[in-house]
């Protein structure tokens, strides 16, 4: 499935005449960047947008342009949310499940990038922690609010490519850490997420999907230096085949895009259980090229599986 969009369409192409009036829909990580695009255009076609974020503050600063383009009964109501605190991540699902009233969609879109080594409130490192376990607890806790119909929107990266999950020292107890290593991990169990959570909605039609935004300029990298930052742009570069295109940056509007496309144009069926990027399903690529691509073992349904049961056990809790 590649339809008419692609690497340059942007979340305003994606939705051309589509109505979202009636539709509730959750957006997690709307303080900044992809989380406030997101709500912006959702917002503009007529959805009530529920929006997650850690400093309420912050988020309703950045998110006045979402209430002012608001239309058709579209709307913006501020959740507070810190995925790096299950405390936090309980309380707020409980909330939203005491008021009862249900999502047609949801997007995971909140996330930390290449931060050094750190751990969570509860004891978890940071990126696996904040990415994966924190959105794992956050969205099982609301899935009684996603009917029929509904789905789950996880942003994952192609970043996942650094790094399967280890499922045998997820918080680097015993082996190195590396920025981009834990936040391949991280991406990588943000895919194997949507693949179980598909697998055990799709018969009551709830479906999951992974995307990946492309590469932006946002609040995500602010960790890394230019040096660091020129470093990864030239390797992904040399992992290109001889006549494509160099690396370029996507803008927040495009990068986006995929995630509005995932959740709401794209046929369910068609990619449910999937790894989308630039507006269409994601080819299965398991070369040098960093850039565009699924690994396997980030589709795997037995490392989906084996995922969903470390997850459960890390935060006590069965879902």
């Amino acid at each position: 499935m590649s339809g008419p969009f692609g690497a340059a369409s942007t979340t305003d192409d994606v939705l051309a005449g589509v109505d979202l009036a009636g539709k509730r829909i959750l957006v997690t990580g709307v303080s900044a960047g992809l989380g406030v695009e997101t709500a912006r255009v959702l917002a503009a076609h007529g959805a009530q947008v529920v929006g997650a974020a850690r400093d309420l503050a912050k988020a309703r600063a950045a998110t006045e342009q979402v209430r002012a383009e608001a239309a058709n009964g579209g709307g913006l109501e501020l959740i507070e949310l810190d995925l790096a605190s299950l405390a936090s991540v309980r309380a707020c699902a409980d909330a939203l499940v005491a008021d009862g009233r249900p999502f047609d969609l949801v997007i995971a879109n909140a996330g930390v990038m290449a931060c050094p080594f750190g751990k969570t409130a509860d004891g978890f490192e940071t990126q696996f922690g904040t990415n994966h376990l924190g959105h794992f607890v956050f969205v099982n806790r609301i899935a009684s609010l996603m009917g029929p119909g509904s789905r789950l929107v996880n942003l994952a990266s192609s970043g996942h490519r650094f790094s399967d999950v280890n499922l045998e020292d997820p918080n680097f107890e015993t082996t190195e850490y590396t920025e981009f290593g834990a936040y391949g991990r991280s991406k990588t169990a943000n895919i194997l997420f949507a693949v179980e959570f598909d697998r055990r909605h799709k018969a009551r039609g709830v479906r999951a999907v992974a995307v990946h935004p492309g590469g932006i300029q946002t609040e995500l990298g602010r960790h890394l230096s230019p040096a660091v930052l020129e470093g990864l742009i030239a390797s992904i570069n040399a992992g290109q085949p001889a006549d494509a295109p160099a690396f370029s940056w996507k803008t927040v509007p495009q990068g986006a895009a995929t995630s509005v496309w995932a959740g709401v144009v794209a046929d369910a069926e068609a990619v449910g259980g999937l790894y989308c990027e630039d507006c269409h399903i994601a080819e299965a690529a398991d070369g040098p090229d960093v850039r565009r691509g699924v690994r396997a073992y980030a589709l795997d349904a037995d490392n989906a599986k084996a995922l969903w049961a470390k997850s459960e056990e890390m935060v006590g809790e069965r879902f």
